[in-house]
């Protein structure tokens, strides 16, 4: 376990409104990516972000896993699985025939087994933008977060460090599968049942919190930063994500 400051306990004040980030973008495998952290780190992550894409949420989260700590700083990779075509958020919750219609539909491209195979290649162009990374972990949102799951368990050796939040579809077989040091920061909307199952069936270093007066996705693009609490557990949150990092990667 490596040691860590005493910033990875805090993350900087966060932008309510208007947020503009500190990256840039570039391609990596084919699809756009934003970068933003230090272009000579060691240490990389990758964030798979959720459904709704690039939200100026979840590019202040992956700014702040860059750089939040200045000791101990990260170059973070998001890739635009989706090429462009993010889930609307005006399709949910999906009430009406035509709406369950237009999620299934999009979802046929979303499936997991489409861009797991894409993971490799992306973090090896990655390593040509920035060939000091030595370690790389992954941060999943939502959609992501099953990613998270899923390779952790499949794909072990690609990175050493997990961090899973608002996970869609929990698996308790795939849990048990996993094999590096994880992290799951889970909302209300994942009940209390299968998030403790879930990190019951975790064989690997493991820190599992369940938020219960957050909305799913409050750390990306469903969270409203305009209310105080709601910013301060980001701000928790995203602080415990990094302090895991510092700890296993």
């Amino acid at each position: 376990m490596s040691k860590h400051s005493e910033a990875c306990c805090s993350v900087p004040p966060v932008v309510v409104e208007g947020y503009e980030p500190k990256g840039r973008y570039v391609e990596l495998n084919g699809l756009k990516t934003y970068v933003t952290g230090p272009p000579d780190a060691e240490k990389a992550i990758l964030a798979a972000y959720d459904i709704f894409g690039f939200s100026s949420q979840i590019l202040q989260g992956a700014d702040i896993l860059a750089s939040a700590d200045t000791e101990q700083a990260y170059q973070v990779y998001m890739p635009d699985f989706f090429k462009g075509n993010p889930a609307s958020m005006e399709w949910y919750p999906p009430t009406t025939e035509e709406q369950k219609a237009i999620v299934a539909e999009w979802f046929k491209e979303a499936q997991w087994s489409i861009h797991k195979p894409k993971l490799p290649g992306i973090l090896q162009e990655a390593s040509k933008v920035n060939p000091n990374i030595r370690s790389w972990g992954i941060m999943g949102y939502c959609w992501g977060g099953k990613m998270a799951s899923i390779v952790g368990g499949d794909e072990p050796g690609l990175f050493k460090a997990a961090v899973q939040t608002s996970p869609a579809r929990i698996d308790v077989e795939e849990g048990a599968r996993v094999k590096i040091p994880t992290m799951l920061l889970a909302s209300k909307g994942e009940t209390a049942e299968e998030v403790e199952q879930y990190g019951n069936s975790l064989t690997v270093p493991k820190y599992v919190e369940r938020f219960e007066d957050q909305l799913h996705g409050w750390m990306s693009a469903r969270a409203d930063l305009r209310q105080d609490r709601v910013k301060a557990e980001y701000e928790r949150a995203y602080a415990l994500a990094l302090k895991f990092f510092h700890e296993h990667l």
